[in-house]
């Protein structure tokens, strides 16, 4: 019998899975120890310790000559249903997931299809128990402020059900990123100053107590509360009793209930629409890798229901200049690469004429999937509008974070305002250097579809030389800066 402790490390469960699978141990020959497994060695007989390893390593030895050979074949489905699964908080979870790693390398590859299996309902049931407990992180966190010799410092103390704290910091880190704030639970905690430590949990009684940011929260709270959407045995369910210690809202939530019917009628006539965005499915680290494969399963809006597939930016993750235009054309929707339609032709020979490189820019869209209405065989180009450019603008802020630009270009009007505001006006600011939060300087220029849709020559000739001219300024203003 192999006795394996890996805490909660998922990692440390990948090598010495990779060790026992290479060697065909079978799932009931194993016992996986976590840390909140103590009574599992300590209840060993010496006999029964003596036999843990037969091959006589530790878990880092194991774990050491693991990482040399050969890769599991298993699909990336799996390996992030397992990265979820192993923050559960339930103590059989290495077991199962062994389980079923070894099931799919011993022939049954198409296990996560059978929906039915007895172990496959119970990992997915997990992995929806651990998404919903950090969705509630994400909604039931609330700092406190306090200060020090640095200064400002923001605390929360928030009771996770799962080991979620590192699969959900990395969403405080880029939400609050100028704030230095630590998040306290008692499994684990999360520092934030610049970069993201963890240190180990502490009870409630740590946490700090109210302070001046709660009545401005509560005053927040009680103008956004919807007492039109209340369900009384729902908000149980989505805020459960145990978090309301730390929700200073809760106090004021049976008052507002009383007034709910007043309430009710006034909103009634303000027509307030709520939606979702791509937040939802963004990757735990925004690198541009792992940015492109979670966008293709992006539904923040509806149009991934009429885009053959997202089509993500692609070029340099190091690129001084960002090209953003509006969205995928019909021949990007069918290549799945932006600016490869006649858009993109045009923008190719605007920067040849300019000077400028297009291989060494990142070119991406402010919408990632192709809007279009049919008009017979073809599919024509239909604006998005602001709700959908809305909900995909998580992923343009997060290219931008990640490739940090020197020189940020609006490519029309529709890039320029999901950056810049729905007030911008191209007209009025087409070519002029502009301040922005993503690069040390900005500019908004024609785009080249709506170049193309100029009817006179002498008009779209005029139109494109300006297109040229602006390159040209984008080029002038990156020699100047180096």
């Amino acid at each position: 019998m192999n006795v394996i402790s890996v805490g909660r490390d998922f990692e440390a469960f990948r090598s010495a899975a990779r060790e026992l699978l290479n060697d065909l141990v079978a799932p009931d020959d194993v016992v996986w120890a976590g840390d909140d497994q103590p009574t599992l060695l300590a209840a060993m007989t010496d006999s029964e310790s003596s036999q843990r390893d037969e091959r006589g390593r530790t878990i880092l030895e194991a774990g050491a000559t693991a990482l040399s050979a050969a890769p599991l074949r298993v699909s990336k489905r799996f390996m992030e249903l397992a990265r979820l699964v192993a923050c559960h908080r339930d103590p059989d979870r290495w077991s199962l997931l062994y389980r079923m790693l070894y099931r799919q390398t011993t022939g049954d590859t198409r296990l996560l299809d059978r929906v039915t299996d007895d172990d496959v309902m119970r990992c997915f049931s997990m992995e929806k128990s651990v998404r919903r407990d950090r969705h509630k992180m994400t909604a039931f966190v609330r700092f406190r402020q306090t200060s020090d010799e640095r200064g400002d410092h923001y605390v929360a103390w928030h009771r996770p059900d799962h080991f979620i704290v590192r699969l959900t910091a990395p969403f405080f880190a880029r939400r609050f990123g100028s704030m230095r704030w630590t998040i306290l639970t008692p499994d684990e905690s999360a520092t934030w100053d610049g970069q993201l430590r963890f240190g180990p949990g502490v009870p409630a009684r740590q946490a700090p107590q109210a302070d001046d940011l709660e009545m401005l929260w509560k005053t927040y709270y009680a103008n956004i509360f919807n007492p039109a959407r209340v369900k009384l045995n729902a908000m149980r369910k989505e805020m459960p009793v145990r978090h309301w210690q730390t929700l200073p809202e809760t106090e004021l939530i049976p008052e507002m209930l009383r007034k709910a019917t007043g309430r009710v009628e006034e909103m009634m006539s303000r027509q307030i629409e709520e939606y979702s965005t791509a937040t939802a499915f963004m990757p735990a680290r925004l690198t541009l890798p792992q940015l492109r494969e979670a966008s293709k399963v992006c539904r923040g809006c509806d149009l991934y229901k009429c885009g053959t597939q997202t089509v993500f930016g692609e070029g340099p993750a190091d690129a001084s200049v960002v090209l953003v235009g509006e969205q995928p054309g019909d021949q990007e929707d069918v290549q799945g690469r932006p600016f490869v339609g006649p858009a993109g032709q045009m923008l190719n020979r605007a920067l040849d004429e300019a000077g400028v490189d297009r291989s060494k820019l990142y070119v991406t869209n402010a919408v990632k999937h192709f809007k279009w209405e049919a008009r017979g065989k073809r599919r024509i180009h239909s604006k998005p509008s602001a709700r959908e450019v809305q909900a995909c603008r998580p992923w343009l802020e997060a290219e931008l974070s990640a490739i940090k630009p020197q020189a940020l270009v609006c490519l029309g009007a529709t890039a320029a305002q999901a950056l810049f505001g729905r007030e911008f006006r191209l007209t009025q600011n087409r070519g002029k250097i502009l301040k922005s939060a993503w690069a040390s300087w900005s500019l908004a220029t024609m785009h080249p579809s709506a170049i193309l849709r100029i009817p006179e020559e002498a008009a779209r000739q005029e139109a494109y030389q300006e297109l040229v001219d602006d390159l040209k300024r984008v080029k002038h203003h990156l020699v100047a800066d180096n």
